[in-house]
């Protein structure tokens, strides 16, 4: 399970060093796409085949859900890890999530999300300050 904040920067080749907290359990090669609120999602090989499968299994005959299977899916790329734990990440995903050189990278029990640092400033700041709220709505939920 993937918890925690870490601060990073992308250097100048556009690469990433990802926690070492987080590599083992990525392993040697990982999935990176677009994610939800302007973020990246970097998925496991083993949880990404999970997620493509379900989304595989949508119904391609409703318009959102051929929208949604072709945002996630046309956005993913297979990335390895170098020697020092970095990643490359791809030009249209820095651009789709308006990554500049300090990022955040946090894990979110499944997955590793990738923020623009100001952005990842911004969302967080708005959570917090709405957290009772979210917390009351998602009792319905059973959390």
């Amino acid at each position: 399970m993937f918890t925690g904040e870490y601060r990073h920067t992308v250097d100048a080749k556009k690469r990433l060093a990802i926690p070492a907290k987080f590599r083992a359990d990525l392993g040697k090669k990982a999935v990176v796409t677009r994610g939800l609120d302007q973020c990246l999602f970097v998925f496991s090989q083993e949880e990404w085949a999970k997620l493509a499968e379900k989304l595989g299994s949508l119904p391609f005959s409703q318009s959102d859900a051929r929208s949604f299977v072709r945002i996630m899916l046309s956005g993913a790329m297979e990335v390895e890890f170098d020697r020092l734990g970095r990643i490359l990440l791809p030009d249209y995903l820095k651009a789709y999530a308006a990554i500049g050189r300090s990022v955040v990278v946090t894990g979110v029990f499944n997955r590793l999300e990738v923020w623009d640092e100001q952005i990842w400033g911004a969302y967080k700041e708005k959570a917090e300050k709405n957290v009772g709220d979210l917390a009351e709505k998602l009792g319905g939920l059973g959390i």
